[in-house]
């Protein structure tokens, strides 16, 4: 792609441009907004920082966001973690940051500070997760890149992990994004091409408790970035074309320290009852749009019933044939939207998993 000189160029500038020798760096303060996107500014640190503790509180105009009335607009930013800032090299860092409103209350749009209490709550159930996010790239006229002008590409088959020319575009985006969440210390796992012609995915974990939402959503930020650098558009949308093209999702793994015992796989199926008896709860958090990408074709379930099943990727869940075979491991809820927040999947996973809050730890 032509538009790769951009990063070069960019590159070639910033070299000349040492800020370490100033002892000043940069801190890119992240957050979520109320259109489940990600937005940031930076602050200029007169030292390098090594501990999020050490960062102060910031607002913004949350009014601009969709957090906030005009009439009372600030929210505070409240930084949860920081990670090496791959395109300001040196001492920069990312901030990723809570909502908080003026009283001292979570934003309602702060879906993470709900999700730590209660990995918290239930630490001792060591969960671990692993979400397989799927996306869309876009041209600027808002149809999949390398896609014809005016039509359609060949049918699906040979695009899923494909290789060579007409099989898959965007690689060097894909390839700028994994580099830039390994400089970064995101728990990026694997890349590859999806079922779509301009579709592709990125996995993240395993992850203990809150982090998986966390690198998620440094993930998706990081993706945004890199992709602006080529003029091109990420949607997350989960059937960004209808017809009979697949759609994206974000499919989610669990596995607790009981599931990954010997006999596990009795415990994993003593959860599916827990899942379906709450699945129209999980399916109200699962990502907007969802319905018309779970309809029982292109490797999804039915949006309005529950299945579950060993390899069955036309389940609800799907419980891997290797963990099967060995009677312990991990289940995979194929359910979630490619959109959906990952603090209000895990979360819900955890509350359905093993109750909710109790009265007295809500109060601390």
């Amino acid at each position: 792609m032509a538009e790769s000189t951009t990063i070069s160029n960019t590159e070639n500038l910033m070299k000349y441009m040492d800020l370490d020798q100033k002892g000043y760096c940069m801190a890119e303060y992240i957050w979520i907004d109320g259109m489940n996107g990600v937005r940031s500014k930076t602050k200029t640190l007169d030292k390098p920082c090594k501990d999020v503790k050490e960062l102060s509180e910031w607002n913004f105009d949350g009014s601009s966001c969709g957090q906030a009335p005009g009439g009372n607009s600030d929210v505070y930013l409240r930084p949860v973690a920081i990670y090496p800032d791959p395109f300001r090299r040196g001492d920069n860092i990312l901030v990723l940051c809570e909502c908080w409103d003026h009283d001292g209350t979570p934003n309602k749009f702060n879906y993470r500070h709900e999700a730590a209490r209660l990995m918290n709550a239930n630490s001792k159930q060591e969960a671990w997760f692993g979400l397989e996010q799927e996306y869309t790239l876009l041209g600027l006229d808002g149809r999949p890149y390398g896609w014809p002008k005016g039509g359609f590409p060949a049918p699906q088959g040979p695009y899923y992990c494909g290789v060579g020319t007409g099989k898959v575009y965007c690689r060097d985006i894909v390839e700028a994004h994994y580099k830039a969440c390994l400089y970064a210390g995101i728990k990026i796992s694997g890349i590859n091409a999806e079922v779509m012609p301009g579709q592709w995915e990125f996995q993240v974990g395993p992850c203990e408790g809150i982090e998986l939402g966390d690198h998620l959503w440094m993930a998706r930020e990081l993706l945004h970035r890199v992709a602006e650098e080529f003029g091109v558009i990420i949607t997350f949308a989960p059937k960004p074309i209808p017809g009979d093209w697949n759609g994206a999702g974000l499919h989610t793994n669990v596995s607790t320290a009981d599931m990954r015992k010997d006999n596990g796989l009795k415990v994993i199926e003593s959860m599916m009852g827990k899942l379906e008896k709450r699945h129209v709860e999980h399916m109200e958090v699962y990502g907007e749009g969802n319905a018309e990408r779970m309809t029982g074709q292109h490797e999804t379930a039915s949006m309005d019933k529950f299945s579950w099943g060993i390899a069955d990727r036309g389940a609800s869940v799907r419980i891997p044939r290797q963990c099967a075979a060995a009677g312990k491991g991990y289940f995979e809820d194929r359910r979630p939207a490619s959109n959906a927040d990952p603090y209000r999947i895990t979360g819900m996973m955890m509350e359905t998993m093993f109750g909710g809050l109790p009265d007295e730890k809500m109060a601390k």
